[in-house]
């Protein structure tokens, strides 16, 4: 799975930091660090980071990045 997190939206609630952070990281206090080839035995962690972002700014699936922006 890919994902690609629109930064312009994200608000920095850190929702995916807290349900995947071995995929997510929030560096700072609101800069969003994320790694884009999410590992098999993070999916399900990530589609619920994915559903709990309150703005909506994650993108999950395969090729999501040709999708991006």
């Amino acid at each position: 799975m890919q994902i690609v997190v629109d930064l312009t939206r994200c608000q920095g609630y850190a929702q995916c930091v807290f349900l995947a952070p071995e995929v997510f990281e929030l560096h700072g206090e609101e800069g969003l660090l994320y790694a884009t080839a999410v590992p098999d035995d993070q999916v399900e962690r990530v589609r619920q980071a994915a559903a709990a972002c309150p703005v909506q700014a994650i993108l999950t699936g395969e090729g999501v990045s040709a999708r991006a922006r």
